[in-house]
């Protein structure tokens, strides 16, 4: 079964790999989705299950909005064969197997039979009438010659709240990259099919290019948000090529269309990337919205990070920052330059200066700054990376790294006795100081458990035992 509850794309391939397995094995399919609609302003809608698939496809599959996950177990982490899930079934206590991850199927091992295939799969999904006339549109529209698709997403990791995350930057070709990966497929004779999400950015690249919108081809005319894009995805698929970082939404357009989704790297190496987004800001800058121009400053730095000097780093972040003052992953990144480069004080007054300010706004530990540090997304710590450096000011005494790194090592290291150490000496330091006393109190307590009502209520007792 798929139980995913993110965005149409994510579900839908999810969908296309439990159906895929289970119709190699010949066991039931299910699914899980909302009855209700769910809007998520910065990135997508999910529409209702009714408005997505045939009534008679709901009646054999659909699982209800939600399922006991404790009943199954989970596909896509280990290599499993048929017979381990015959094993595995033959042990009760289990319904079936969860298959969520993207992946799951590299994980099959079925001997020499032939590699499973998605894309027969998807498209043989029992879709509602308005999908599939919404599918039928973009089949028979008329294309001018070979196509390329370049999906150009922004939403949550360009506009949105996970721009402050820095690791999701890979899911996103830039903008400012875009007139050059138009410029490189026409060379190669492809007209290019501009995808996205920000509409003037879509018609003033057209301007500049020539390069044709999914508008050009009717995608205005569908109002409905999920309609809209089963056009676009289905009109990628009918593309010779689509370049698209990792966006879900451009990897189900390659498995309906049967072929593979490439980045960048398929035109030019990271650093030429880099070089070309660079150029492209240093003559146009002004020509893109503050955010699209700083994503191109946060993807050429990430690009390069670990290959280029602290120096060169401080200045992209620098120029990321000026466009999006808000963004306190510019602010880690920054302090971990100079920590890098030995410059203690540098760092610790950029972490300082933006702990004050989000504490005068919030009294829960972690504060934002902290809690990009250790949440983990999409199996990533965005800071991973430096936290050596954090440690290392910390041992210099720099109290400010002191609280981040003793939030690291209690969340991201699991290491309660060095985080207890390490904030009883802030705590001794600056006796006053209100966050350094919060910070003390929560590592205190421990990480904070992730199920159990009985064990999350002895967790939150144990404030009164830190104070």
């Amino acid at each position: 079964m798929a139980t995913r509850t993110d965005g149409l794309g994510g579900r839908l391939l999810a969908m296309a790999n439990a159906k895929t397995l289970a119709d190699r094995l010949g066991y039931r399919f299910g699914f899980t989705w909302n009855s209700r609609k769910i809007t998520d302003q910065e990135s997508h809608t999910v529409d209702l299950v009714q408005n997505i698939f045939s009534a008679e496809f709901i009646a054999r599959h659909w699982l209800g909005e939600k399922i006991r996950s404790a009943d199954f177990d989970i596909l896509g982490n280990t290599a499993f064969a048929p017979s381990d899930l015959e094993a595995m079934a033959s042990r009760g206590g289990r319904r079936g197997w969860i298959c969520n991850e993207f992946n799951a199927l590299d994980f099959f091992r079925d001997g020499g039979s032939s590699p499973l295939q998605r894309s027969e799969t998807l498209r043989g999904f029992g879709f509602a009438s308005a999908v599939w006339r919404a599918l039928d549109a973009a089949a028979t529209c008329r294309l001018p010659g070979p196509m390329a698709a370049l999906h150009l997403r922004s939403g949550d990791i360009v506009h949105g709240s996970n721009r402050r995350r820095l690791i999701f930057a890979d899911k996103v070709i830039p903008s400012t990259l875009a007139k050059a990966i138009v410029s490189e497929l026409s060379s190669k004779g492809l007209t290019t099919l501009l995808v996205g999400q920000d509409r003037a950015m879509l018609d003033y690249l057209q301007a500049r290019t020539g390069a044709l919108r999914t508008d050009d081809f009717g995608a205005g005319e569908f109002k409905d948000e999920a309609l809209g894009a089963f056009f676009e995805m289905a009109l990628m698929a009918r593309c010779r090529q689509i370049h698209a970082g990792t966006s879900i939404y451009a990897v189900v357009a390659s498995v309906m269309g049967d072929m593979p989704c490439v980045g960048p790297g398929a035109l030019f190496g990271k650093s030429r990337a880099a070089d070309i987004i660079l150029e492209e800001l240093r003559t146009n800058e002004a020509d893109y919205h503050p955010l699209e121009a700083a994503f191109g400053y946060q993807w050429t730095f990430l690009a390069l990070e670990g290959e280029t000097s602290p120096t060169r780093a401080r200045e992209l972040l620098n120029k990321a920052q000026a466009l999006d003052p808000e963004n306190d992953g510019y602010d880690l990144k920054m302090a971990a330059a100079h920590f890098r480069d030995g410059d203690y004080a540098a760092g610790e007054a950029i972490l300082k200066s933006r702990m004050l300010s989000q504490a005068r706004l919030r009294r829960k530990i972690p504060l934002p700054i902290m809690d990009i540090m250790t949440n983990l997304m999409g199996g990533w710590l965005v800071m991973e990376r430096d936290f050596e450096f954090f440690f290392a000011a910390a041992r210099a005494g720099h109290p400010y790294a002191m609280a981040c790194s003793a939030y690291v090592l209690l969340e991201a290291l699991g290491d309660q006795a060095s985080a207890v150490e390490m904030a009883d000496r802030l705590v001794t330091m600056e006796p006053g100081n209100p966050i350094f006393r919060r910070i003390r109190r929560r590592v205190g307590m421990g990480r904070k458990p992730r199920s159990g009502g009985l064990a999350k209520a002895k967790w939150r007792l144990g404030r009164l035992r830190w104070g």
